[in-house]
């Protein structure tokens, strides 16, 4: 196993240092994207419209009073409110609710905005802007206007008035705007406007151009309610408000705004038990007023009918004992018509309001708790119906409550009400045996006695009643908030939108990601033969070397005698390569050497003319035989030209090998055999006798023959003259040929049909192992740059 795996180790390290080597020759192009998009974040963050967060901290305050009964805590068993954080809950969505914000956007005016246009973009003002404008409609108009208009100022008195955008660089001229004076009253379709400055405030200075945006309220509404956040630590009467917005004091006014009309709405709602029980007092007071009033007379009446003044008592134990049995007598009256009030104001379906007076005097405490219960219970469910229907579960479940808990009250007030009746019954017998016993008192006294008892049961309630009102009145001017600011709305400095670091990152990454993805991409994708690697995937035939691709200079195109780039050194060791594959043959014979490709434009004219030049400068003589006469290019490297060519040899046997020979210019070991007249038969013509006594004869003259042939790949003539090659060197061009295209040299190989063939790779643009980023040597002509180092 270990074994395995240290053979397997160098082909890893081989794999990933080809993986790395593929993304670093971009480099360039990647830090070019790196800055690119580094540049487009920051104009990006330049111009951009930054959002900031404001939020503010408040404590909901308990009510202390409302105590919760056996009966009621039974009740908050059934359906939603089993959970003591439902009051909580639900005063988050209070916060939220339409009612309030619609109070909040009225106040603030927030469906109107102002936009002031800078240099490239708009920007809110909110504080101060630059114009006002006063609607002469009404107010249920104006919260339904939707429209979008635009002003340019024009000088200090003056602004013109358009629906089309006149920004000064889009330079739009609308026949729909007009010139207008300040103060000016200006007709519209939703009412007359008038329009007046700010002067010395941004976006008042002439041409400016400022748009203003009316939105229907119910549509800022919805707007803030869907940004606006509540939320609440578990077990905590602590909420949090937050917004986000574009302008930092915006936000921070509408969050403090917000929590003001959330707090005058629960005020309202407590002031409103207060009035129906001061009402209820009221009518009380007046009842009981016109009774005492009746018993007064009586009594008035009584003595003067009778002329009574002063009666004495005939026995103080008898009397003491009328007098205390008369003050518990008094009691239970008292307490007896409170409770018919009671009853008889919760069976009244004429009243404006379902809420019931609270602290009227019933001894019971029972009875005032579930009225506080009751109450509550009532407001929560008008508060929810303000944003709600009847159909609504939670309404339908407090209302399933509200109608458990008055049936409870009723049914409290009845067994009050007779126990009550009981202990008056129990002392009027008591107080008729007392009576019974005075059988000295005349009858008037006794008359005088009942209508004094009714006079003091009248004004002992009246008294009461009267109390009752001051404590009324005084509690109306004392109801406190719901809530309590424990921290004001704040914004902090720094936006929560675009977050610049995050924009940087993002851009970096971005900027990384799009060259490496497309070099990735275009790697997965590519088939195209790029080093020796991919030519061993797919050929098992020789591999001779490879050559680095050229400047695109003609100048460059053939090696020089003395010449130390690359390209020169590439070719004397493919010339090295040969002489080894070759050793075996006769030194007294020339070696023939075939060049040929798969396609046309790999290069085999290129490597053929540079392969011959190399040779010669070995003092070696060597003849080049341009063979592809259909695409012959031997002229533009070697600038040889002659008449006639190896087609007008085989066509005319007159013509001698000399007189189709051109000698190359100061190279007296090279000489070339130029294609000639293309002929409209190369294929048969190759096939000519006159072919074998060609290379026949100059295999006897030259030590080496390069011949130049046609691309096999498309069509057959260098198969045809193949066996009289000594070597084939099958050139594959990198960057241009698709790999799929070497089965065509690898079935060659394999059918043996190119005799001794080797694989050149041509116009690499980098070599495995050692590289060609520089040649061996110093070129004695060539000048050093002025920042080159001496070694």
């Amino acid at each position: 196993m270990q074994f395995e795996m240290n053979s397997l180790t160098p082909i890893s390290k081989d794999n990933f240092r080809n993986t790395i080597d593929t993304y670093t020759s971009n480099w360039k192009w990647i830090l070019l994207s790196v800055f690119v998009a580094l540049f487009i974040a920051f104009v990006y963050l330049r111009y951009a419209t930054y959002e900031y967060q404001s939020s503010a901290s408040i404590k909901l305050k308990e009510d202390r009073n409302s105590t919760k009964l056996p009966e009621i805590s039974s009740l908050q068993d059934y359906g939603l409110f089993s959970d003591n954080s439902t009051n909580v809950l639900d005063e988050m969505e209070m916060i939220k609710s339409r009612t309030i914000l619609n109070k909040v956007v009225e106040e603030l005016n927030l469906n109107i905005q102002y936009f002031v246009s800078g240099r490239v973009k708009e920007q809110e003002v909110y504080f101060n802007p630059p114009v006002n404008i006063n609607f002469i409609a009404t107010d249920s108009v104006i919260s339904k206007i939707d429209t979008t208009f635009y002003i340019k100022i024009i000088s200090s008195d003056r602004f013109e008035l358009s629906k089309a955008n006149k920004n000064k660089l889009l330079n739009v001229n609308s026949s729909g705007s007009k010139e207008y004076a300040f103060g000016d009253r200006i007709k519209t379709r939703y009412g007359d406007v008038i329009i007046t400055p700010n002067i010395g405030t941004y976006g008042t200075e002439t041409g400016s151009h400022v748009e203003v945006v009316i939105k229907p309220k119910y549509l800022v509404v919805e707007k803030y309610k869907g940004r606006i956040n509540v939320q609440n630590t578990s077990k905590s009467n602590i909420l949090t408000i937050t917004l986000n917005e574009n302008i930092r004091e915006k936000a921070q006014l509408i969050i403090d705004k917000l929590i003001e009309k959330y707090n005058e709405d629960a005020v309202n709602d407590k002031e409103q038990v207060v009035k129906v029980t001061s009402d209820f007092i009221n009518n009380r007071l007046e009842i009981v007023s016109n009774e005492l009033e009746k018993v007064d007379l009586t009594a008035e009446s009584l003595k003067k009918d009778n002329r009574l003044s002063d009666i004495a008592s005939q026995s103080s134990i008898f009397l003491q004992s009328e007098k205390e049995n008369e003050s518990k007598l008094i009691a239970a009256s008292n307490q007896l018509q409170l409770i018919d009030y009671m009853s008889e104001y919760i069976d009244d379906d004429n009243t404006e309001s379902d809420l019931l007076p609270a602290n009227i005097g019933i001894a019971d405490n029972s009875v005032s708790e579930i009225t506080q219960r009751y109450n509550d219970l009532v407001l929560q469910r008008d508060r929810i119906l303000r944003n709600s229907s009847e159909k609504n579960p939670i309404v339908i479940n407090l209302n399933t409550q509200i109608d458990a808990i008055k049936g409870n009250l009723n049914q409290s007030l009845n067994n009050l009400k007779s126990s009550t009746q009981i202990t008056l019954n129990s002392l009027n017998r008591e107080d008729q045996r007392i009576r019974s016993q005075i059988f000295a008192t005349p009858r008037k006294e006794r008359q005088f006695r009942d209508i004094t008892r009714q006079q003091n049961i009248k004004e002992s309630l009246y008294l009461y009643l009267l109390e009752k009102r001051e404590e009324t009145a005084i509690t109306l001017g004392m109801s406190s908030p719901n809530a309590k600011i424990v921290e004001s709305a704040y914004t902090s400095t720094t936006p929560i939108s675009p977050k610049k670091n995050i924009v940087y990152l993002a851009a970096f990454l971005l900027g990384l990601i799009i060259p490496i993805g497309t070099i990735y991409v275009s790697d997965l994708l590519d088939t195209k033969v790029h080093t020796k690697k991919d030519i061993a995937e797919i050929l098992t035939a020789p591999f001779l070397g490879d050559i680095p691709r050229s400047g695109t200079s003609k100048n460059n195109r053939i090696v020089e005698k003395v010449d130390y780039s690359p390209k020169a050194e590439a070719f004397r060791m493919v010339r090295t390569n040969i002489d080894f594959m070759l050793k075996s043959k006769s030194p007294n014979a020339a070696k023939v050497i075939f060049v040929t490709s798969t396609t046309a434009q790999e290069g085999k004219s290129h490597t053929a003319a540079n392969l011959a030049t190399s040779l010669s400068y070995s003092e070696k003589k060597v003849l080049l035989v341009e063979t592809d006469i259909r695409m012959p290019r031997m002229d533009d490297y070697l600038k040889v030209k002659n008449d006639k060519g190896i087609t007008d040899f085989i066509s005319d046997p007159s013509l001698t090998i000399k007189e189709v020979s051109v000698k190359v210019e100061d190279n007296i070991y090279l000489d070339v055999i130029p294609s000639g007249t293309i002929p409209p038969n190369p294929a048969e013509l190759l096939m000519s006798d006159r072919v074998n006594e060609l290379f026949s004869k100059t295999r006897k003259s030259y030590e080496y023959i390069i011949v130049d042939t046609a691309a096999v790949g498309l069509v057959t003539d260098t198969l045809l003259i193949s066996h009289m090659a000594d070597m084939v060197i099958y050139v594959v061009s990198a960057e241009k040929l698709d790999k799929r295209q070497l089965h065509v040299a690898q079935s060659l190989y394999e059918d043996n049909r190119l005799p001794n063939m080797a694989i050149l790779l041509n116009g690499t643009t980098k070599k495995d192992g050692y590289g060609y980023g520089y040649g061996y040597g110093n070129k004695p002509t060539k000048k050093k740059a002025w920042f080159g180092f001496k070694s």
